[in-house]
């Protein structure tokens, strides 16, 4: 792949993640990247066979955004305990879900995530196993893994009622900190 070559592959990446952040997931056509590139439409498949392809680039750029805050803030909470560092990153992943939510609703696809393009998995898994690796330090005792998964489970799922509106509506809170207490409090128990 030639410089020139690249130089439009991440092109057409950047305009499909600002297409994302503008108008949502059901933007991002082949076509209207192309467009908003400066390119023929077709040109996008001299990149990308196919749009999947294309899309999965896109979620790769997310969850390298998303492993750069975590590793960022495990950095400046080097010297924590493990349960406030998973706080930390409980707060980060929250903060990023709400920021870029069509970012976060794309990397979350099945179809993505299973297609195994650009080597997603190596992408994302890593995040998960820092989240086994800081619930192991927090609960030795039990199996990290499993603990970890229901973690996410109930982070991701907070993060799509928060961004709904609907657990501030049962809530009656505007700020998701006492929930991200509750959560930790119900998988990791209290600090020791």
């Amino acid at each position: 792949m030639t410089e020139s070559d690249a130089g439009l592959r991440a092109r057409l990446i950047d305009v499909g993640a600002e297409l994302l952040a503008a108008e949502g997931p059901q933007a991002l056509t082949l076509r209207e990247i192309a467009r908003r590139a400066g390119v023929s439409h077709g040109a996008p498949r001299r990149y990308f066979p196919t749009h999947l392809e294309l899309l999965s680039a896109i979620a790769r750029r997310g969850f390298t955004d998303l492993g750069e805050r975590v590793r960022a803030v495990l950095a400046r909470e080097a010297s924590a305990g493990p349960r406030d560092r998973v706080a930390a990153l409980a707060r980060t992943y929250l903060d990023f879900a709400l920021g870029s939510p069509g970012m976060y609703e794309l990397m979350f696809r099945h179809d993505i995530l299973e297609s195994g393009h650009l080597g997603l998995r190596e992408t994302s898994l890593p995040l998960f196993g820092v989240l086994v690796e800081l619930v192991g330090e927090v609960r030795p005792e039990g199996d990290a893994r499993r603990v970890a998964g229901a973690l996410w489970a109930n982070l991701h799922g907070a993060a799509q009622l928060w961004r709904w509106r609907s657990l501030q509506l049962a809530l009656g809170e505007k700020d998701f900190a006492p929930l991200v207490e509750t959560v930790l409090l119900a998988h990791l128990g209290r600090d020791r």
